[in-house]
């Protein structure tokens, strides 16, 4: 069935109808109020993409492609959208959509709100934030149909596509649900943050304006800003901003003009507890801090939306302005930092292309269109906006300090001048000023938590490394992807052999890998191996002679290529060895997909052929498929230091169950009994051979599972950025109550 109920659906089914509807449909299930709607699931577009042929005419124009060339991203983006809006609907799914819309109503036809909901959405490492189209107030079965064929569309938006990029996520990967939810007209609207953003105090920030929501979260308007301290049980600040018009429901969205009520207060301290109540439930239930958009319909409070603060921060070395300077303009301090650089206005998308890196932009209030703008940016400042528009949000997600809420900055401010943003105390200064980098102590933890077990991260941009590094004080890189980095080069990197570039290619790994390498010494970085499938490759410059395979994940990929292209092989060694050259000793050649002996044998002869000091540096292998948990006793035998069990792909070959397949995913579970028993009975053959034990694959980030391996034993759990300290919380929880456990029997 290509539709189904909100109230059906759970995390569960997140392959399935994506991040935001599952959100919904978690939110319904712990009784909160949320707007009844039904979601065209994500096999549905598969399945139109598939029908009406466009799958194999949408996805190698995006492989390549340089998303930082505007015109280039435009113009892509422009022709898939456009093969998408001309493609027909198949008959059986237009007619579940006006059902499903007919029964939403009562047989009656109803506003609705027609959001997208991408697979990798509302995810806890990214906001995606504004990637696809909203539709809202559509009436009737007709425009229904257009609007869900239109968010399909705008899966393909240039911002989305970027975002993608900046992110890791393969288009491939990324599926679309739509959500169509009654509308609620409602009468004053906002967005709370259960938690601060930037420091994760127990501070709920709500902000208000009056009609529809969509003033807010555009930054048309500067909404109310309520501040309740979650601790003393108190409203500790409001302020009252000028909202000059409201946008209501009418002939679709009107702007109504306020007048004198443009200064009076939104909600009440009775509706901010209300609210503060709920945003405390979402929390507990999820487990994390969340981004929690409202509205209020007859005294009637309705959540429409809850995802993940992907932006808070533990600690932050942060940047003091020290000198006396001419104040220019005061906001409100959405992203703290302090940067400095000169001027560029932006009034219109097409002006995006004269901001450049380190360039100060400035907009009335910043879109998503916006965004590769925003990442050259050295700050950002807006006439509107507050807490919760895209231009604070985006701006926090990226790191770069943001004023929003100036007023008057774009007139203010003119093209070339050289100004000052301080971030954090919301003020723009005259000229470049001194400033000084102070180390802002962590506000919750007074010394680091120190684990038995090793908390390690798992990277796939090297650009990210230093970021990365300092920002979860990670025990080392667990599992380094380098496929990304070849993916992103000009050409198949088998061309660069046959072409006679050799030595430009192994400088190329080289160059990326050192950042990591760098970065994290003397940590530990364990560099796997390639490891991507042909599909991938296929769309490089000299990749048109890669095999036409049925699955490509269960094909000519990892280990297995290594060996069959062993000119390759010896390229990605010799980068190692110009690093290890160097003296970077910390690090680790990992080969992914092994299922035979003979594989790590013949590896480690090509490894010693190309002067790697093996004694030196650690060896390992990847366990992911049964076939390794099965017989890792003769895999140890061949001289390996370390494992690392890759729960992806294990759990799919466990479970013969592929996770981007819709039809199935629901059966993915890396805690299994199959999956856990080959999991344990690793980590316990391993232990008496004194190879070491980790995780890197998605499990290592899932608590519930940590939980599990710390009492398995395992050495050590690489999980993704943003999940490493909570991890290494959990790692800490269960270490004491395990010591706790063993005194009480020895007493």
């Amino acid at each position: 069935m290509p539709v189904v109920w909100l109230s059906d659906v759970d995390k569960n089914d997140i392959p399935v109808v994506g991040g935001k509807a599952a959100n919904l449909g978690e939110l319904m299930r712990i009784e909160i109020p949320v707007p009844d709607g039904f979601v065209v699931d994500a096999r549905t577009f598969r399945d139109f993409i598939n029908k009406a042929n466009l799958k194999e005419k949408i996805y190698p124009k995006l492989r390549n492609l340089n998303v930082e060339n505007t015109e280039e991203l435009n113009r892509v983006s422009e022709e898939i959208r456009k093969m998408i809006e001309e493609a027909k609907i198949p008959a059986e799914i237009e007619m579940e959509i006006r059902k499903a819309y007919r029964e939403l109503g009562n047989g009656k036809e109803v506003f609705v709100a027609i959001r997208s909901s991408a697979t990798a959405e509302d995810m806890p490492d990214a906001s995606f934030a504004g990637q696809q189209d909203t539709y809202l107030n559509i009436k009737g079965e007709d425009l229904v149909v257009e609007k869900v064929k239109a968010c399909w569309g705008s899966l393909f938006t240039p911002r989305a596509i970027y975002y993608r990029v900046q992110k890791g996520y393969r288009h491939e990967d990324v599926s679309i649900a739509v959500v169509v939810q009654k509308m609620v007209n409602s009468e004053k609207s906002g967005v709370m943050f259960t938690s601060h953003p930037v420091t994760g105090e127990k501070k709920c920030i709500i902000e208000a304006v009056f009609g529809l929501g969509e003033a807010i979260v555009s930054g048309l308007v500067t909404p109310d800003t309520y501040v309740y301290d979650r601790n003393s049980r108190k409203l500790v600040e409001v302020k009252v901003s000028e909202k000059k018009f409201m946008i209501v429901r009418k002939n679709g969205n009107e702007k109504v003009e306020l007048g004198e009520k443009s200064k009076e207060r939104v909600l009440s301290d009775q509706e901010i507890e209300k609210l503060v109540s709920l945003g405390e439930l979402i929390e507990e239930h999820y487990g994390k801090p969340q981004d929690v958009e409202w509205a209020i319909e007859n005294g009637e409070i309705y959540i429409v939306q809850s995802r993940p603060i992907t932006t808070i921060r533990e600690t932050e070395e942060r940047k003091e302005v020290i000198e006396e300077g001419k104040i220019l303009l005061k906001g409100l301090g959405a992203s703290p930092g302090v940067a400095s650089g000169h001027v560029k206005i932006v009034k219109e998308t097409k002006d995006i292309t004269k901001v450049e890196q380190g360039d100060i932009l400035v907009a009335v209030m910043t879109t998503p269109d916006m965004v590769p703008a925003m990442k050259r940016a050295s700050a950002i400042v807006t006439d509107e906006g507050g807490m919760t528009c895209h231009a604070a949000i985006v701006s926090r997600e990226l790191g770069v300090p943001a004023v929003v809420g100036t007023k008057n900055a774009t007139k203010v401010l003119k093209d070339g001048m050289l100004v000052t943003v301080d971030g954090e105390k919301g003020v723009v200064y005259l000229g470049r000023l001194e400033t000084k980098a102070e180390k802002e102590e962590p506000k919750f933890v007074s010394a680091p938590i120190i684990t038995a077990t090793e908390i390690k991260v798992n990277l796939s941009l090297p650009d990210m490394a230093e970021k990365v590094a300092k920002e979860t004080r990670a025990d080392g890189v667990g599992l380094f992807r380098i496929e990304h980095m070849i993916l992103s080069l000009e050409k198949h990197p088998m061309k660069y052999i046959r072409d006679g570039e050799i030595e430009k290619y192994i400088e190329l790994l080289y160059n990326e890998m050192k950042k990591v390498v760098k970065a994290f010494y003397p940590k530990p970085v364990w560099i796997r191996t390639l490891d991507a499938p042909t599909d991938e490759f296929r769309a490089m410059e000299g990749g048109e002679d890669e095999p036409i395979e049925a699955n490509p994940m269960l094909g000519f990929r990892g280990i297995r290529r290594d060996l069959a292209e062993e000119m390759h092989f010896r390229a990605e060694l010799r980068a190692i060895k110009k690093l290890i050259d160097e003296g970077y000793t910390n690090i680790g050649i990992m080969l992914p997909l092994v299922v035979v002996p003979e594989e790590i044998r013949k590896a480690r002869k090509i490894a010693e052929e190309e002067g790697i000091p093996l004694e030196k540096i650690e060896f390992g292998i990847m366990v992911e498929t049964p076939a390794a948990a099965l017989i890792i006793e003769d895999l140890i035998k061949e001289g390996i230091d370390f494992i690392s069990l890759g729960t992806n792909d294990l759990t799919q070959y466990t479970l013969a169950v592929d996770r981007n397949n819709e039809n199935v995913a629901y059966l993915y579970d890396e805690m299994h009994p199959a999956v856990m028993k080959l999991i344990e009975r690793t980590i316990k053959i391993c232990k008496e051979h004194g190879v070491k034990t980790s995780i890197c694959g998605q499990a290592g980030s899932y608590p519930k599972v940590v939980e599990k391996l710390v009492e398995m034993g395992i050495d050590s759990i690489s999980a993704n950025p943003d999940m490493v300290n909570k991890i290494r919380e959990v790692v800490a929880r269960v270490e004491q109550r395990m010591i706790l456990e063993k005194l009480r029997k020895l007493s």
